[in-house]
Parts: C-alpha cells; structure tokens; sequence
C-alpha cells in the first residue's frame, strides 16, 4: 500500500507540472460543451421534457460529459501500450507492485487532478451561461462520489484490457482509436440513452460501457434512486469485477509472448 501510494503522489506532481496543458484542455472541453449545450436547446425546441428528460437535466448531462473526459479518458488513453512497444514495460515488471496496481496508481493520480483542475472548472464555468442541477443534499453528492470511483475503475479496467493488444499487434492505435469511439456511442457520453430509441438503449445496457458514463450522470441528477440505484452501483461493481479478471488473465497470456531485446 505504501509504494501504490508513493506512485499515487508522483503521478498527480507530475500531472501538476503540465499546467498549461491543463488549461488548454480545460478551455477546449468547456468550448465544445457550449457547442453541445446549443444542439440540445435546438433539440428540445418549446419543450420541456423529452423522454422523462428534462431541459436542465439535459444540460447539466452535457456538462458533467464534458467535466469527465480527462477523468474517465473518454477518447481513451494508450500509455501502456507505448511501454509494450518501447520496451520499457521491463523495467516496469520488475517493480515492487504488480503490474496492473502500478498502472492503477499512475492513472488515478492523474484523473484526480483532471477531475479538480477541468472537471470541477468546467462545470462551474458552465453554470454561468445554462442553468445546471446540482444535488439537493449530501446524500446525493455520497452517491455520485460512490458511482464516480466505480465508473472510474470500470473505465481504467477497459483502457487496459484494450491496451494489451499491444502484445499481439505491432500497432493497434488505430483499432483503439475506432473501439473508444464505439465505447463513447455506447456509454451515453455523445447522447444521453435516455434519448436513444429504447431497443437500442437496452442494447447498451447490455455492454459495461454505460456504466462508465451515464449511469453516475443518473444518479447525480437523482434519476436513479431507490432499488434502482443499488442495481445500478451493483452492475459497475460487477462490470468492475469482470473486466479486471479479463484483464489478469490476458495480461499473463501477453506476457508470455514477451520477447524484449537485451535480455
């Protein structure tokens, strides 16, 4: 615990250091988002409501998307890929903390300070020009805490399963490029489900990527409430659970095929 924390601190020193980065994407995220706010105003017309949806929930939805990209790394994220074809995943191997709770510890370190640094700016800035919904007590606020710490997890476990391609391709970029796209389709990220057509709603449902997006959105906004939020915290813990035995499973399969040169 004690060397997962110490990689834990030098991650987000790190994630601190690039500030103009952090700016730019902040910048970037808030533009686009006001860009998203607009189609949805167009959307919605003279109404209210659209599919148990209100206006203000809609655009509190688009904020919180844009507030989490960097947190979730919603366009996805390939660093560990880099260290596959580098070779630099040796000397990460003979770390004291296993491969996978290294990774853990870097990326958390860095989504921590994209959550404060873009996501809590993002959607304070956004509530100067549309009104955003912000929960009513603190229940609420425990809840979202609680959702956004499993949808965090279920989106780190993904990025790496997905990056361990690496030991059988010699570039899968670009097919990872295409899958996090698909995984931004099926999350909720680009629309919220509720507005998707309901057969193709349930489809999402059936695939671990909402969990990652629109289900904490829900339950911030207290659409998910009651047996349907412990349901609904219970499938981000299953999918958590799921993908990270996927991912210890391919990851001793793809070391196998480790072949590094020099040793």
């Amino acid at each position: 615990m004690r060397t997962f924390l110490h990689i834990l601190k030098l991650s987000i020193l790190q994630q601190t250091t690039y500030r103009a980065a952090l700016i730019a994407g902040l910048a970037t995220n808030f533009f686009f988002g006001l860009f998203r706010a607009a189609v949805v105003v167009a959307l919605y017309g003279a109404q209210t409501e659209v599919n148990g949806l209100s206006r203000a929930e809609a655009l509190t939805y688009i904020a919180l998307g844009q507030a989490l990209i960097a947190f979730l790394y919603v366009f996805g994220s390939f660093d560990l890929m880099a260290t596959v074809y580098s070779g630099a995943i040796g000397s990460d191997m003979i770390r004291p903390v296993p491969l996978f709770s290294l990774w853990l510890a870097r990326d958390l370190g860095r989504s921590l300070v994209n959550l404060v640094m873009r996501g809590l700016l993002l959607v304070l800035a956004f509530s100067l020009f549309y009104q955003v919904i912000f929960p009513a007590n603190w229940t609420g606020w425990l809840w979202t805490a609680l959702s956004l710490s499993l949808a965090w997890l279920v989106s780190f476990a993904w990025r790496f399963l997905f990056n361990l391609t690496a030991f059988w391709t010699p570039d899968a970029r670009g097919i990872g490029r295409a899958a996090f796209t698909f995984s931004q389709l099926l999350s909720g990220f680009l629309i919220p489900l509720r507005l998707y057509p309901d057969w193709f709603a349930r489809i999402c449902e059936m695939t671990p990527f909402p969990a990652m997006v629109n289900t904490s959105v829900e339950v911030y906004l207290g659409i998910t409430s009651g047996p349907a939020l412990w349901r609904a915290l219970g499938a981000q813990l299953a999918w958590f659970i799921l993908l990270g035995l996927a991912c210890h499973l391919v990851l001793r399969l793809g070391l196998r095929r480790l072949v590094i040169q020099g040793g």
